[in-house]
């Protein structure tokens, strides 16, 4: 039970950043920074990768 609620914590912290880092893509669109647009929005894409692989390891397995 310990690693289920410390895998959740961990998931909602990520989407968090992931939240944050969508914000901040946006912000540095709305600026005309292309490059830093991208580098963010790959961290953006590696934390939704992260997120749906801690969430499948949080679930329950079915039999």
């Amino acid at each position: 039970m310990h690693q289920t609620a410390t895998g959740q914590s961990k998931v909602a912290t990520l989407e968090y950043v992931h939240s944050m880092l969508g914000q901040l893509r946006r912000m540095a669109e709305n600026e005309r920074c292309p490059m830093l647009a991208y580098y963010i929005e790959m961290a953006f894409i590696e934390a939704g990768e992260i997120i749906r692989g801690e969430s499948a390891s949080v679930q329950p397995r079915k039999k």
